[in-house]
């Protein structure tokens, strides 16, 4: 493989490869945010199903 073939493999693939790696790093936080969430809501079911 040549330079200018490798040149052009990481600038057709180094695009998608970034957002691809953006958009897996941001929906992990937000699957993160969303266990919390539903965790803290089932305490809360917990708390009153007690009363």
């Amino acid at each position: 493989m040549s330079e200018i073939d490798f040149a052009t493999l990481i600038a057709n693939l180094g695009f998608p490869i970034s957002i691809t790696l953006y958009l897996l790093i941001r929906f992990e936080k937000k699957l993160s945010d969303l266990s919390e969430a539903i965790n803290g809501l089932k305490n809360e079911l917990q708390k009153n199903e007690k009363k």
